[in-house]
């Protein structure tokens, strides 16, 4: 399953994006912040632009971890 390296809101908070600027400026919706706040995977347009925003690849931000549930 896949997980957040980061704290994704901590980390788009340090870099300017309050998430009142997320939803203002519309950069994210507020499904996927929410999903960002319950550590929910998110799709890949949302993950896309979070790349974007922090100027970081997918892999800093997200890794895949063995569920053993399966």
């Amino acid at each position: 399953m896949l997980t957040y390296k980061i704290n994704v809101l901590e980390a788009l908070k340090d870099a300017g994006y309050t998430t009142t600027r997320l939803r203002k400026e519309k950069l994210l919706n507020e499904s996927a912040i929410q999903y960002l706040r319950e550590g929910k995977p998110i799709g890949p347009v949302p993950l896309n632009q979070i790349c974007r925003l922090l100027d970081m690849q997918p892999g800093n931000i997200i890794k895949y971890v063995e569920d053993k549930n399966t």
